[in-house]
């Protein structure tokens, strides 16, 4: 589930100049609500930073776990950059959580020596610690471990042992079918009135939402806790997990986000939304990481990271400790951002910062690079001249008015602008990544991919702006490709560039015959003449995927390679369902051949113009049947070259149609299926036979 925040320009100029945090105007059907007290205690007065065990190291982490990763943040500096909470999450409790007096006993086998030594030995490194428990009762066979009816109790016992952060989760909560505003509040109390006057973060942590969950009332799910949390609670969850362990992808990342920023009126000094935790290498590509960490700092939000740190790359380090991303994040403002203008692929967020300056956030969620606009005056600056740092390169420009970036597929630009001030700056120029436009005689969608195979011909094009206040010198592009390709620039450049002037420079790329199969990435090196600073160079990359052989023949397609494939959880099964790994079968019949998936999910195949026809029978698998009566409903779509080809319609677990897709002319063919409008939750769904005439 989707929702999308709305800011009205009017209402937009005052959220940003207001001294207080930023406000939005509630979604229509929602209460408008004024933000709720603060908890006495600012325990917290910028967004608090750390790691935790579940994502990495599951239902088991272990002492020796937990002390190796302590050790890591100080050597690898994370812990200085500020990741100071080491936090102990679920299933760290014994099989019998209790012990006769009715104290928490922790799982010899993982603590052989109990929480205190460990504790102990964190707070000897600098560092903080967190445990978790739940706001329900202990449930046999359903939950692991819960404090409902020992709240005073448990939250003595974690200030024994010493821990300055607890996390309350809800899944003993909802299965108890508990009030998540009474329990919660019951058991902040408990903490501010803990036995031993130990200042505790309480991080709330209502995960349930439906439809992902099933069917709640609204009060019980996480996106209320908003209305009642900020008086509670240092942070608070405001949807569902962002993935599962080992696994956070991008698109649950910006679903996380959405979510998140329904409600930035609330957040302030000591009190934060929580969109959950960091996933690098967790599924996202260095590029989709830097997204979510742009993200994520811009909302204000806690920076836990939820991956196993000691086996991060250098990559994911740096951008977990860049200083200046970190200093929006932990900005004393400790304001949220708001997005400027309506939703879609491509957006613009900007929050405002202690000084006045905005970080600006140019965010391309499609798959293709873009180059993304917007001006001064829309995040809430005046004036004529301003300044704009590249908060992840620290390069600085000055601009005229007009804020631009060439962003990459997945991608975010993150800048800091304020007023400029002095003598003129280098001017700001956006050097565009090299975008595939066409490859052959067809254009390539835009948003799209772009696809091309062994002896095509692609055209490239890089487009140069200038947002400055003087005009650059000629701009100039070489665009350099892999080993054996051949590139061919088509017209010439101008000899100057004037302020708010944009050129493109195109160029005629073919692929040798044997082209390698996979990602391939294009570079262009733009250059142009600053007076006074002599010739600037900017490098910009994208990726350009290079297609597997065409089929031949009568061929089955989930035999084929794919292009790329995505699944809603787990990842597409080929001749069987997802997730369990039985036979296809749709109402009591089974099927050799397929495609298992959850929704949403794209799967794509290059067909090179060589295909006429594809047969299938989509539905929903007989394997839902086992898990619960809510959900599974999906709806399917066969779209060649970005043209819709077939449409099922929304289908529950009690449909199924067959498609008879006429494929002539197509080069490009993306199976998708989405969620039929209700959410993802027990969407397995089936693309069975896919018997391809080629």
């Amino acid at each position: 589930m989707k929702r999308h925040l709305t800011v009205l320009p009017a209402l937009l100029t005052a959220l940003l100049v207001a001294q207080a945090p930023a406000h939005a105007a509630p979604e229509a059907g929602e209460a408008a609500g004024t933000a709720p007290a603060a908890p006495t205690q600012v325990l917290s007065p910028t967004p608090y930073m750390g790691w935790n065990t579940y994502y990495a190291l599951g239902g088991d982490p272990t002492d020796a776990e937990i002390r190796s990763t302590a050790d890591f943040l100080v050597s690898s500096g994370l812990r200085d950059a500020g990741y100071e909470y080491v936090w102990i999450d679920g299933n760290w409790a014994a099989p019998t959580p209790r012990d006769e007096a009715g104290d928490l006993v922790a799982n010899p086998a993982q603590f052989p020596d109990g929480l205190a030594p460990l504790v102990d030995y964190i707070h000897s490194k600098g560092l903080k610690a967190g445990i978790y428990t739940d706001a329900g009762p202990y449930i046999p066979g359903k939950c692991g471990l819960g404090s409902h009816g020992h709240y005073q109790h448990d939250a003595d016992q974690f200030a024994a042992w010493e821990f300055d952060a607890v996390k309350v989760d809800y899944l003993c909560g909802i299965a108890a079918d508990l009030d998540p505003k009474t329990v919660y509040t019951e058991f902040a109390q408990a903490l501010r009135n803990n036995a031993a006057g130990r200042p505790m973060l309480f991080n709330l942590c209502n995960p349930v939402t439906s439809p992902d969950w099933g069917t709640y009332p609204e009060e019980q799910q996480s996106t209320h806790s908003w209305s009642y949390a900020p008086a509670i609670a240092q942070s608070w969850r405001t949807y569902t997990d962002v993935g599962f362990v080992g696994e956070i992808k991008f698109k649950d990342v910006l679903r996380n986000y959405d979510a998140n920023a329904r409600h930035p009126e609330v957040a302030g000094p000591g009190h934060f939304n929580d969109p959950d935790y960091l996933g690098p290498e967790l599924g996202m590509s260095d590029e989709e990481f830097r997204t979510q960490m742009t993200l994520w700092s811009v909302a204000a939000a806690p920076l836990v990271i939820g991956s196993d740190v000691r086996q991060l790359s250098r990559a994911s380090l740096g951008i977990l400790t860049d200083p200046d991303v970190l200093a929006v994040n932990q900005d004393t403002a400790a304001v949220q951002a708001v997005r400027v203008g309506p939703a879609g692929t491509t957006e613009t967020w900007v929050k405002r910062l202690a000084d006045g300056d905005r970080a600006v956030v140019l965010l391309n969620r499609g798959d293709s690079p873009a180059t993304l606009t917007t001006t001064a005056r829309s995040v809430g600056l005046s004036g004529g001249r301003f300044a704009v740092k590249d908060v992840w390169t620290d390069r600085v420009t000055e601009s005229a008015g007009t804020i631009s970036a060439a962003v990459p597929a997945h991608g975010a630009a993150l800048f800091r602008v304020g007023r400029a001030t002095g003598r003129p700056g280098v001017p700001h120029v956006v050097a565009g990544l090299p975008q595939v436009t066409a490859v052959g005689d067809d254009a390539v969608p835009a948003g799209i991919a772009p696809v091309a195979a062994g002896g095509d011909r692609a055209r490239v094009e890089v487009t140069v702006r200038n947002d400055g206040a003087r005009p650059v010198g000629p701009p100039r592009v070489r665009l350099d490709v892999p080993d054996g390709w051949t590139v061919r620039p088509l017209g010439t450049a101008p000899g100057m560039l004037t302020p708010r002037r944009s050129v493109t420079l195109a160029f005629a790329v073919t692929l040798p015959p044997d082209a390698t199969p996979g990602g391939t990435a294009l570079t262009a090196t733009t250059s142009y003449e600053v007076t006074g600073k002599g010739r600037v160079e900017q490098e910009t990359s994208a990726a350009l995927t290079v297609a597997p052989a065409a089929p031949d023949g009568d061929v089955v397609l989930s035999h084929h390679d794919w292009i790329s494939a995505t699944s809603g959880w787990m990842s597409p099964t080929v001749d069987r369902s997802v997730g369990g790994g039985s036979p296809i079968s749709m109402l009591g019949q089974v099927h050799p051949t397929g495609l298992g998936v959850a929704s949403p999910s794209t799967v794509r195949y290059y067909l090179g113009d060589r295909c006429t026809r594809l047969r299938a029978t989509v539905g929903i698998d007989d394997a839902v049947r086992n898990v619960g009566p809510e959900g599974g409903t999906s709806d399917f779509q066969v779209i060649g070259d970005g043209r819709v080809l077939f449409d099922s319609g929304v289908l529950s677990r009690d449909d199924v149609r067959e498609a008879d897709v006429d494929l002539t002319g197509v080069r490009v063919l993306d199976l998708v299926v989405g969620d039929g409008g209700d959410g993802g939750y027990n969407d397995r769904a089936d693309w069975a036979g896919l018997d391809a005439t080629c």
